[in-house]
Parts: structure tokens; sequence; C-alpha cells
């Protein structure tokens, strides 16, 4: 996948930014861009939103709004379907232990 260039045609100054993430598990897809939007502006302040949390975090990252808590094994894999994707909305926990894969709603 290529980068791709991150484009906010108006001011972030001041103003209250949501972040969106699907699944929030280290942190530091997170923290990544908290850094790129200080590049764009001073927000009055940045909130996260997460629809799956896996725990496991490596940086001191904590969202204000959570879907659904999902607690894993660090080596799990969750996947996040979405119906505009895939047809249909679902969470799937792959157990790295076995080769069961766990429908979540």
């Amino acid at each position: 996948m290529e980068g791709r260039k991150t484009d906010i045609t108006f001011s972030i100054t001041g103003k209250k930014v949501v972040l969106v993430d699907d699944v929030l598990f280290t942190g530091r897809s997170i923290r990544a861009a908290m850094d790129a939007l200080i590049d764009f502006g001073r927000p009055a302040n940045i909130q996260l939103a997460v629809l799956i949390d896996r725990g496991h975090r490596e940086l001191p990252i904590r969202p204000d709004y959570i879907g659904k808590n999902m607690p894993t094994h660090f080596d799990d894999l969750v996947e996040v379907h979405l119906k505009e994707e895939n047809l249909e909305d679902e969470v799937i926990l792959i157990a790295k232990d076995s080769d069961e894969a766990v429908n979540s709603e």
C-alpha cells in the first residue's frame, strides 16, 4: 500500500478533533495520527473513538469513546469488517494458538 497524503482544507487550531479508529491495540497508530494532526495546527483537544479496544497498550493512550472492550492475547488478531466493504458488519477474533475464528457482535 502506497502512503497517502493527508489534506486538511480547514484550520483545526482551537477546534475539538475526534480521531476514529477501528481497533485500538498498542496505541502507536493513534500516536502517529496525533503527531500528524499537530502539523496542521493546535487543536483545543483531541478525543479518540474506537470500535474495538483490545488492550495491550504500549503508550499511555486512553479512548474517550469505546464501542466494545474485547480482551485478547497479545498475538491474537482482530478483524473489523464493515458493510460498505464486506457486505456485513462484523468483528472477528482470530486466536493465535488455534485456527478457529470467533465472530463477535
